[in-house]
């Protein structure tokens, strides 16, 4: 029966990371949590579950699911209610034409430098600067389009997201979600969430272990803090994210998101190659691309490396959510830099929540992990940034003991 628990956490087109539901769901299936989570309109989804629904699990059928906290299910349902009640499901369309706006003027502001000022050492690094900027800034946006946090209908989410995942960014939409649900559905579990599954490039929690004790050694991993720096942070989007994407996208046939796609390099070359010539182009791309991917690194990993990174414990909604996120502490810059991913353990737990209520609702959440023992962790900026290296050096470490003495 293990194929129908898989079923379980398989992504759903669109806007799901769980694929499966019973006909009349257990209240205390943990799944339900999940299912709720990541979708807005739960009997227009149901439509397209019900083919999957090929059986279920007998009274006496053994389940993979751990133990349950029944107590703290029924709070965090009632949380969601209240949730509810105080309408922060519902997005501010001010808000996210805001973000749209200074996206936009960013990337005319950035041609404009050029144009006016001429293609000189000045004026193109701080175009690629502004460009970076809003490259950084249109991540936030397709993330909330992703999660259709922003229309109330799936469609025009999705719609939208394709327009700034594609001919702003050069990216499939359909590619990230993909991605991205994963992550959302088993956040830092080995082979579930591929934003951990970094190995042989980088070892993380367990794995770094287990790498040990089998007497692997493709990289010198105590020193993975180190090169890091090398191949982290500027090469990502640059290098990694381009091939994932393009690869995707060909192998599964997305040809709209590869028009799409192209709209943006035309765009981007048509704008900028008769300023600086075909190399300058190139060289203005690579750089924003390195930018952005600096961006990128930084403000996605401080919130899930320094946690719990393992194999899958089995846990209810709410304490594998906990387990493997924490926040930075706000402030108007630091929701505007990260897109409000400071508030990540919000954000995980609403997944379709819009990001300008995060700090309304976190009190009841710091209110819910009160009172049932768990932790909330809320970090400076500074010092999530500093424990994504802490964290790959102890990993490193942890490598070479087992490599050495197991």
């Amino acid at each position: 029966m293990d194929i129908l628990h898989r079923l379980k956490t398989l992504p759903f087109h669109g806007h799901s990371d769980s694929g499966w539901s019973r006909k009349s769901p257990s209240p205390d299936s943990v799944n339900e949590e999940a299912f709720h989570a990541f979708h807005q309109d739960l009997s227009f989804v149901r439509k397209f579950l019900r083919p999957l629904l090929i059986g279920e699990l007998a009274p006496e059928e053994p389940g993979q699911d751990g133990p349950q906290n029944a107590r703290l299910i029924e709070d965090f349902r009632a949380l969601c209610q209240t949730a509810k009640d105080m309408h922060l499901f519902e997005a501010d369309p001010g808000f996210f034409a805001l973000m749209l706006g200074h996206i936009l003027a960013m990337e005319l502001l950035a041609w404009l430098l050029v144009y006016l000022l001429g293609p000189g050492w000045v004026p193109s690094t701080l175009a690629a600067l502004v460009l970076g900027i809003s490259q950084a800034q249109s991540w936030c946006l397709q993330h909330d389009l992703g999660h259709a946090s922003v229309f109330p209908t799936p469609r025009w989410n999705r719609v939208a997201q394709q327009f700034v995942m594609g001919q702003l960014k050069g990216f499939s939409a359909h590619w990230w979600n993909f991605r991205h649900f994963q992550h959302h559905a088993k956040p830092n579990v080995f082979h579930k969430d591929p934003d951990v599954t970094l190995a042989p490039v980088f070892l993380l929690g367990e794995s770094s272990v287990e790498y040990g004790r089998k007497k692997r050694r493709y990289l010198p991993y105590n020193h993975q803090h180190l090169y890091f720096f090398l191949i982290g942070p500027p090469l990502l989007t640059l290098v990694n994210f381009e091939v994932e994407n393009l690869v995707y996208m060909l192998v599964c046939l997305q040809w709209a998101d590869l028009l799409w796609a192209a709209s943006f390099y035309a765009r981007f070359f048509l704008a900028y190659i008769p300023f600086h010539g075909v190399q300058g182009a190139l060289l203005l791309y690579v750089a924003v691309r390195v930018l952005e991917s600096h961006w990128f690194v930084w403000v996605t990993q401080m919130n899930h490396i320094p946690k719990d990174i393992g194999q899958e414990k089995h846990r209810d909604w709410v304490s594998l959510q906990l387990a493997a996120t924490c926040n930075v502490e706000p402030s108007p810059f630091i929701d505007w830099f990260s897109g409000h991913l400071n508030f990540q353990i919000e954000h995980h737990l609403f997944p379709t929540m819009p990001r300008h209520n995060y700090r309304r609702v976190a009190p009841l959440v710091q209110a819910l992990c009160a009172r049932h023992g768990l932790l909330y962790e809320v970090k400076p900026f500074l010092t999530a940034m500093a424990d994504i290296v802490g964290s790959l050096k102890r990993s490193g470490n942890a490598w070479l003991d087992a490599y050495l003495h197991q």
